[in-house]
């Protein structure tokens, strides 16, 4: 603790005992305690306490208080326990008799205060952040604090009956930690008092007739599994399994325990546990028999947790890839009886009525789909699974249910009947399907369906019901199966089946883009997008593009009414210049002036555009022809980059300043490239005076680079004035590579040093700084390239980074602004009292 907050803090501790003061806001005492907790997690000694005897002073005043508030117990008791954290303190606030008053038996627990839940959380936070030794444990145990913690295990308060689970799993971890040095054994008189009293009440609770004591249990054992990672932890928590094992199975097996949830994601935890790293036993056995006997709901989370897990024995994991998959082999039945094509399934793992009944159920039917392809996503998404995935008959179950969804498929059977009028029109469902269909893009088995799958994508981007967010998702999917089917084409000539499809995809491409709704022609332009990075060097995508309307729509659409509608316009035609103005081998590349029409056009937005997404667009854009070198030869992108960004540094959006310096950062490091003798070292301080430097120079001050980023240092948003002082730091550390920087006060004799020096100065005032020059009339000429030199040498740029890089609430989240506060709030500073006489 600084001397400064030594002396401001027995004020703060009399104002908050005082209860005549107005009460501080919770969250200014959260601050304090953060503070507290900070203090002393560094320091474990006594000192804190003794040097500070204001803090015992402000509990016993708390406590001699006949009717304290709610606020000012909860974080007496909340100091408290972080002040006996350590045993030192522990023991001296025991000298004092204050803890007994606090978390014993004499404290607030069943007074009236109690009934207060903040009081009841504080006090189970208290007793939390005290027990970390021996004597707090002994404590807690011999004042009934284990009681209460277990009454408040079903408080009202889902808060307060959180925290005490998680008290009792830190108790029970703490405990049986501090035992490791030898063998825990399977009987009681083994184990520490504290896991004794808390094994005990877990087994009596799974074997009450109360389904709330049976739950609160199966969550606490929940949780100490999912804590126990650790292998210092394997002896005792199988000693703990054993004993409630037989007790977690007869729950499978009776109907009428409400707890199935919750048993799941304990057995999971356990499954997880590196007791269980064999694959003999009876555990797996119980795993196994979990997912015969959950319902399909519960157990789908359950089975594909076991999926993930690398010791799952393989039997184990294809029951689980059989449960995941039951509700989509049912659909692929239900469509078609008798079944036209192999189901996902040769058996089930439950009953295949269930998930019939289920899916014929308006309720559940969607939720399960849901979930399932959550699931589905979720293995898709990992890069080694375990067990096959039978992804044809997936691929042929997904598209059935779209086409249940969209009304596409009328089956025969009353199951299908029933699925199709469940699943119709039900966007949750078709989103969560293509989601999957997407993830399957990348496996390799899907081949022979690619036409069908076409044809039901297509389906879905021609009907006129398909919803704006769906359609998102199908054009997100039919992307993502138009590279798979490029790679398809290459790979077996398949030309024709790929050329049929683009030119069906660019139809209806067309018409999206004239849709009267503007999310969709926002989502049409978004997948233009996305299909040019990944397909604009392939020839019949090409071909396919430029024979089609979409060009000439795109354009109309830098003039939509809507500003989304027009950033996603600037960004597809930015991407289709690659094609248009600047591929070698494009039909158009002769046309020079399409590609000035095109630049002149996007810095038109840039400069007129009233909203700030299209502007933002443009200078993305730019930068990316910048990166791939479309601007021309070095003088065409010198002009180009200084007309941009004379538009960019009056631009009153910040993001759109801040891409302005993300291009002159490219401009830079490319510039140098080409003009270093090294492109990617910084030159060596004997040819910092050679040719090179000087046009590298030359061709900065040119642009106008230097007046843009030196301004932009004065920017008031910050993330601006950040980049600018990363950039030129960047170029001093390119033109002083050594330590051969500038003597400020050497240099002010000549014209430009003394307006280096007022640069300086100026620089210092940061965003307050006034009347910034913009042509050198105040002394400093941005264009002159021995001024600029002497500036980047002379300026101290690495403490304006400093100073840019704090948080702006650096100093008033101090400790010492934190205690100026509250006294401040309270009025006992002495600068604001006011003398009445």
């Amino acid at each position: 603790m600084t001397r400064e907050c030594a002396v401001l803090l027995p004020g703060v501790c009399a104002a908050l005992a005082d209860p005549r003061q107005p009460g501080l806001d919770d969250t200014c005492l959260e601050k304090l305690l953060d503070w507290f907790r900070s203090l002393t997690w560094f320091d474990p000694t006594v000192e804190l306490v003794q040097d500070n005897p204001c803090l015992t002073e402000l509990i016993t005043s708390v406590l001699a208080l006949p009717d304290p508030s709610p606020s000012i117990l909860s974080f007496t008791l909340q100091l408290a326990g972080i002040l006996a954290s350590s045993e030192s303190r522990f023991q001296h606030l025991q000298q004092e008799k204050l803890l007994g008053r606090l978390f014993g038996r004499e404290g607030p627990r069943g007074g009236a205060a109690w009934e207060d839940a903040s009081v009841r959380s504080a006090w189970v936070k208290g007793v939390h952040s005290m027990v970390h030794h021996q004597p707090a444990l002994h404590f807690l145990c011999s004042t009934g604090g284990m009681d209460v913690i277990f009454a408040l295990q079903g408080d009202p308060s889902l808060f307060v009956a959180s925290a005490a689970s998680q008290l009792l799993v830190h108790v029970l971890t703490f405990s049986l930690e501090s035992e490791t040095s030898r063998a825990l054994g399977a009987k009681d008189c083994d184990w520490p008092a504290s896991a004794q009293m808390i094994v005990k009440h877990i087994e009596e609770s799974l074997q009450s007739s109360s389904a709330s004591h049976i739950e609160q249990s199966l969550k606490l054992l929940s949780s100490l599994f999912g804590s126990c990672f650790g292998s210092c932890y394997a002896a005792w928590t199988e000693v703990l399994w054993l004993g409630i094992a037989k007790q977690i199975e007869s729950f499978l097996l009776e109907e009428t325990v409400q707890a199935q949830p919750v048993l799941a994601n304990l057995l999971l935890n356990v499954a997880r546990s590196p007791v269980f790293c064999g694959t003999e036993g009876g555990f797996w056995a119980l795993i196994t028999s979990a997912l015969e006997h959950l319902t399909p709901v519960q157990a789908g989370p359950l089975a594909v947790g076991l999926l993930k897990l690398c010791k799952c024995p393989q039997d184990v994991r294809i029951q689980a890839l059989t449960v995941l998959l039951q509700p989509m082999d049912c659909i692929l039945r239900a469509a078609s009886q008798p079944l036209e094509y192999a189901g996902l399934l040769d058996e089930s793992v439950s009953d295949p009525v269930t998930v019939e009944s289920l899916l014929s159920s308006k309720t559940s039917c969607a939720g399960l789909l849901c979930q399932t392809l959550a699931h589905l996503e979720k293995l898709l998404s990992l890069k080694h699974l375990r067990v096959d995935l039978p992804c044809v008959s997936l691929l042929r179950s997904l598209m059935t249910i779209l086409q249940f969804c969209n009304g596409f498929l009328s089956p025969t059977s009353p199951l299908g009947s029933a699925i199709s009028r469940n699943l119709i029109n039900c966007f949750r469902v078709q989103k969560s399907a293509l989601d999957v269909l997407a993830a399957l893009s990348e496996k390799k088995d899907c081949d022979t369906l690619i036409g069908s799958l076409f044809d039901v994508l297509l389906a879905y981007l021609h009907s006129p019901n398909t919803s704006p967010t769906v359609l998102k998702k199908t054009f997100q999917a039919t992307s993502k199966w138009l590279v798979h089917l490029q790679e398809l084409s290459c790979s077996n000539s398949q030309w024709q089946q790929t050329e049929k499809i683009l030119e069906d995809v660019f139809l209806v491409l067309q018409k999206r883009l004239c849709s009267p709704c503007w999310e969709v022609r926002d989502s049409s332009l978004e997948f233009l997008t996305a299909m040019i990075k990944c397909l604009r060097d392939q020839k019949e995508f090409r071909q396919c593009l430029l024979s089609s309307e979409v060009l000439r729509l795109t354009e109309n659409l830098l003039e939509d009414p809507e500003s989304y509608v027009r950033a996603s316009a600037v960004t597809a035609v930015g991407h289709l210049a690659f094609m248009t103005c600047f591929a070698p081998e494009s039909p158009l590349t002769g046309n020079q002036c399409n590609k000035e029409n095109t630049v002149a056009k996007l810095q038109e937005i840039l400069s007129t555009d009233s909203e700030g997404f299209p502007r933002r667009a443009v200078i993305s854009i730019f930068t990316t022809w910048l990166r791939e070198g479309c601007t021309g030869q070095l003088e065409d992108t010198e002009q180009f980059v200084s007309r941009v960004i004379q538009v960019v540094e009056h631009d009153l959006d910040w993001e759109v300043r801040l891409g302005g310096l993300e291009l002159v950062e490219v401009f830079c490091s490319q510039t140098i490239c080409q003009l270093s003798q090294c492109p990617y070292a910084p030159v060596s301080s004997a040819v910092t005076s050679s040719s090179p430097q000087k046009e590298l120079l030359q061709v900065f001050c040119r642009a106008k680079l230097f007046g843009f980023l030196f301004r932009s240092l004065c920017d008031c948003d910050k993330p601006v004035g950040q980049r600018a002082c990363d950039v030129l730091i960047g170029l001093r550390g390119h033109f002083y590579p050594m330590s051969t920087l500038e003597n400020p006060q050497e240099i002010e004799d000549s014209p430009a040093g003394r307006g280096v020096a007022w640069l300086q100065r100026t620089l210092r005032q940061g965003s307050l700084a006034q009347n910034f020059p913009t042509d050198g009339g105040d002394g400093v000429d941005f264009q002159d390239p021995e001024s600029m030199m002497l500036a980047l040498g002379a300026i101290d740029l690495l403490e304006l980074h400093d100073e840019l890089n704090k948080s702006s609430d650096h100093v008033e989240e101090s400790p010492q602004s934190l205690l100026q506060d509250i006294l401040a709030t309270v009025g006992t500073i002495e600068d604001n009292e006011v003398d009445c006489y």
